[in-house]
C-alpha cells in the first residue's frame, strides 16, 4: 500500500471539495434562477467533463498553461512555479473535471425549492445573502451534500486527467489510481489488489452514507 499516494489523494479530494463549494454554489444558484436564454450554453460548458475524455481535458490544460503560453507565463510570474506537474496543477484540473458533480445536484436542489418561500423572505426584509443562507441552503442541504460527496468520491478515482497534468511524481503528484496502475504494470497484483480494495471500500462507504442520509431526510423530514 502506497501510503504517500493515499495521503496525497485525500489531500487532493479535500482541497477540490472546498474549492468546488466556493465556486460551485454561485454557479448552481445562477443556473437555477437565471432567465437568460443562452443559459443552456453555460450548462453545456459545466457538463462537458461528463462526456469529454479526461485525457482531452488534461491535454488542453497542458496546452493552455504550458511554459510557452500566455496563461502559463502569467501563472509562473505570479506563483513562481509552473502549473503542470505540481500539486496545484492536480487541484486545478480536478476542480474542472469534477465541477458538474457539484453544480448539477445543487442546481437541481435550488430549482426544487418553492419560489414563494424565497419571495416571502424578501418581503420580510431579508437581504439576498440572508435568504440564501437561511432559506436556500437549509432547504437544499441534501443536494449540497450529494454534490460534495460525489465530487470527493470522483476525485478519489481520477486517473487520466491527473496523469496528464500531474505526471507520476512520488510524493507530489502520484495519486492512488496512478499507484494502482504502476503496480499492475510491475505485475505486483497483490499490492494492486489491496490498494484497489481500500479505494473500493472507501468509495462505497462515502456513497452509502450520502444515500442513507438522503433516504432518512425523505422518510423523516426536518420540521420547518
Amino acid at each position: 500500500m502506497d501510503w504517500n499516494a493515499f495521503a496525497l489523494t485525500l489531500k487532493l479530494a479535500l482541497a477540490v471539495c472546498v474549492l468546488l463549494v466556493i465556486i460551485g454554489l454561485p454557479i448552481a444558484y445562477w443556473l437555477a434562477y437565471s432567465r437568460w436564454r443562452g443559459k443552456f450554453l453555460i450548462e453545456a460548458v459545466v457538463g462537458l467533463p461528463l462526456v469529454l475524455p479526461p485525457t482531452v481535458l488534461g491535454f488542453y490544460i497542458l496546452l493552455g498553461f504550458g511554459p510557452n503560453s500566455v496563461l502559463g507565463q502569467a501563472w509562473h510570474k505570479v506563483v513562481g512555479s509552473p502549473l503542470p506537474f505540481t500539486f496545484q496543477g492536480l487541484v486545478f484540473a480536478s476542480v474542472l473535471y469534477s465541477l458538474p458533480f457539484m453544480v448539477q445536484p445543487v442546481a437541481a436542489a435550488f430549482a426544487a425549492i418553492d419560489p414563494k418561500l424565497v419571495g416571502a423572505s424578501s418581503t420580510l426584509g431579508s437581504s439576498p445573502w440572508t435568504t440564501f443562507r437561511r432559506v436556500l441552503l437549509p432547504l437544499s442541504f441534501g443536494g449540497v451534500l450529494t454534490g460534495i460527496v460525489l465530487s470527493f468520491a470522483h476525485t478519489l478515482g481520477e486517473f487520466g486527467v491527473v496523469l496528464m497534468v500531474g505526471g507520476n511524481i512520488p510524493g507530489r503528484t502520484r495519486t492512488l489510481s496512478i499507484s494502482i496502475y504502476d503496480q499492475v504494470q510491475a505485475l505486483n497484483y497483490e499490492d494492486a489488489g489491496k490498494t484497489s480494495l481500500i479505494l473500493l471500500l472507501l468509495s462505497f462507504l462515502i456513497l452509502a452514507l450520502v444515500y442513507g442520509w438522503n433516504r432518512r431526510s425523505l422518510l423523516w423530514p426536518r420540521p420547518q
